[in-house]
């Protein structure tokens, strides 16, 4: 009789999905030239697409989501000026201080319920003319969907009014929409929705798309043409990257609309920790493919620890918070089992 196969499944992150088969041969297939001279035709082609899909003039592919957001929030707001983003933003929680550090850029941050944007707070915040003695307010930052706030949607009408309120006051609107594409495949609202309310779009291919690096930055040609000069500056540039721009449009016509498995994933995982610890995890709030564990008096590295011991890999980013990412590489049924796993440890089991 055949033992059961040991399950080993990796849930900290969608980062850590490998190309595909069929995506490999498109890399290795890939027309190629020299992206710094503007001459790589699959570059090319994947940054007018993704322009094109987010409603923007033009995109510029970078070698990460954070470079990318580097360039944005650069591009809107100068140094010694202020850029408002949410307390637990990727911008501000996530990227080494590269704002501060790189471009001598003051971030000030607000509190949210799991990541969802307060219109009015945005309000009472941002000051765009702030006289002789206050930082002045260039850019606010949102992030859709929201990483440690569990994966959450920005609703279209809160993102609206938001664009609506710093438009009018001369400020800018940056998005980060490193996992836009999980929004755009849950709720079904157009990606161009979103894109066309912000001055400044990321979107990642190496997540949830399974690229293995990559993300492209939209916006107006001139913004582009200006936040290509400081990709250079930054060290950014790079030669034959058609072969990575290839896995990016490979992953745009075959895996965008099977997010929609890695989201019932993540639903099948809540669901399983739910049976044995209903207070660890809120299903209502599981929206897309992350979800976040509250491990209440039970500390979280511990229970992390644990479960990588029974080959199921999840990231302790607190001391009382756990983020499971469900990606291609994770089959529900193994979430599923990964789900009773985790659930068994918070239960004392």
């Amino acid at each position: 009789m055949s033992q059961p196969t040991a399950l080993r499944v990796d849930l900290r992150s969608d980062t850590v999905t490998a190309p595909t088969d069929a995506m490999r041969a498109a890399m290795m297939e890939a027309p190629v030239g020299d992206d710094v001279y503007g001459e790589d035709p699959t570059v090319k082609m994947l940054e007018q697409r993704v322009a094109g899909l987010l409603g923007h003039q033009a995109g510029l592919f970078c070698v990460t989501g954070s470079l990318a957001n580097v360039l944005a929030v650069r591009l809107l707001v100068e140094p010694g000026e202020e850029v408002v983003c949410d307390v637990e933003a990727h911008i501000a929680r996530a990227e080494m201080g590269a704002h501060a550090a790189l471009h001598g850029l003051t971030m000030r941050t607000f509190g949210s319920e799991r990541g969802l944007v307060d219109v009015d707070q945005v309000a009472k915040i941002i000051a765009p003319d702030a006289g002789p003695y206050l930082v002045s307010t260039k850019a606010v930052a949102l992030e859709n969907t929201h990483n440690f706030g569990g994966g959450t949607i920005q609703p279209l009408d809160r993102l609206r009014r938001v664009a609506d309120l710093v438009h009018d006051r001369g400020v800018g609107l940056h998005l980060d929409g490193a996992r836009l594409w999980n929004a755009h495949v849950a709720t079904g609202v157009r990606l161009q929705d979103y894109g066309r309310l912000c001055d400044t779009v990321s979107v990642c291919f190496s997540k949830g798309l399974g690229a293995p690096v990559g993300t492209v930055l939209v916006s107006t040609a001139a913004n582009i043409a200006r936040a290509r000069v400081w990709r250079k500056r930054l060290g950014g540039g790079w030669r034959q990257a058609g072969i990575l721009a290839a896995a990016a449009l490979y992953a745009l016509d075959h895996h965008v609309e099977r997010l929609a498995e890695d989201h019932a994933a993540a639903r099948a995982f809540a669901e399983a920790v739910a049976e044995r610890a209903p207070a660890a995890v809120d299903l209502d709030r599981v929206q897309t493919n992350i979800v976040v564990l509250d491990t209440g008096s039970r500390p979280a590295a511990p229970i992390a620890q644990a479960a990588a011991r029974q080959g199921v890999l999840v990231s302790a980013l607190g001391p009382r918070m756990i983020r499971v990412v469900t990606h291609l590489d994770a089959s529900q049924e193994q979430c599923r089992a990964a789900g009773t796993i985790i659930a068994n440890s918070l239960s004392g089991d």
